[in-house]
């Protein structure tokens, strides 16, 4: 298959193309510094910085991932722009260049996130679920996905992955954990009773892979492990793994004055089930939360891409 990805350089990006390249497909990443995708997402696969570099190219299907870290840094004004450049703007200009192709993709898959939803307090989520609140995560989220499905008036089948926080043994939101709990020094977040759906990335990668071979699927899919853990569960097993005591916890009201209305990712949270892909045959091979960190954290190179 021939496949344009979007965020082709960041973390799930890398590791699609890594396991697309061994499956055989052909891939393009469109990206703001293209002379670093080869270097960054292997040799056979190929940067564009302009969309128009691929209007004679044939595409099978279009991959879009990209977006500026959402929790790295409060949301001041500027930096709520910037998150919605970075995913709903680019999103209408990569749906507006579709449509001036004559050749269609037959399936764009576009990331989301279970922050769609707003904070979900103790509600079950499945795809069928609506909106919770509508803090700004949302909304952001929202209005992405709202632009994605614009694609289907064009006859391209829509996907949208509305992914958890990805486990992974080489980056993500796992590595920023690490190196307090490393030193003992970690613990839950305000209450911890606050839910997290997590996914290993292994499984983020198998069920993309999954959705795009899949010509009935379309529409919201929850990729997130069936088995959701609350938060102070959560720092208990990275704890239990590292053989470190997870008992120094992080008060609400300090995130709060720090984060301001950011905190609100890390106290409120998703218990959000799978429920559309499991319906559907796709198979989680990490669906508890010690197997999934004992392979990340304890077995070295594990990123094996089980998924061909």
């Amino acid at each position: 298959m021939n496949i344009l990805l979007t965020g082709g350089t960041g973390l799930i990006g890398r590791a699609l193309c890594r396991h697309w390249t061994a499956q055989g497909h052909n891939l393009w990443v469109w990206s703001r510094t293209p002379q670093r995708v080869a270097q960054l997402c292997g040799a056979q696969v190929r940067g564009v910085g302009e969309l128009s570099e691929l209007d004679a190219q044939t595409l099978d299907a279009v991959v879009n991932l990209a977006g500026a870290p959402i929790a790295d840094r409060p949301w001041s004004k500027a930096r709520r722009a910037l998150l919605w450049q970075s995913r709903v703007r680019l999103t209408e200009q990569l749906v507006a260049w579709l449509g001036q192709r004559e050749q269609k993709p037959q399936v764009l898959i576009s990331g989301s996130a279970v922050g769609w939803y707003g904070d979900g307090g103790e509600h079950s989520l499945t795809e069928d679920s609506q909106v919770v609140t509508g803090d700004f995560a949302s909304q952001l989220c929202g209005a992405w996905e709202e632009t994605a499905r614009e694609a289907e008036a064009l006859g391209i089948r829509v996907v949208l992955v509305r992914t958890g926080l990805v486990l992974a043994a080489d980056g993500g939101f796992l590595q920023r954990l690490l190196p307090p709990f490393r030193l003992g020094l970690g613990g839950r977040i305000g209450s911890g009773r606050q839910w997290m759906p997590w996914i290993h990335l292994d499984d983020e990668i198998g069920l993309i892979d999954f959705l795009l071979h899949q010509p009935q699927a379309r529409g919201p899919y929850n990729a997130c492990a069936p088995q959701p853990v609350r938060n102070a569960d959560f720092a208990r097993a990275l704890g239990r793994v590292l053989h470190r005591p997870a008992l120094l916890p992080v008060p609400a009201s300090v995130l709060k004055l720090s984060l301001g209305e950011l905190s609100g990712l890390l106290l409120g949270g998703q218990r959000a089930l799978p429920a559309r892909a499991q319906a559907e045959g796709f198979v989680f091979h990490f669906d508890s939360l010690d197997t999934a960190l004992a392979d990340l954290l304890t077995q070295p190179g594990s990123q094996r891409l089980r998924h061909v």
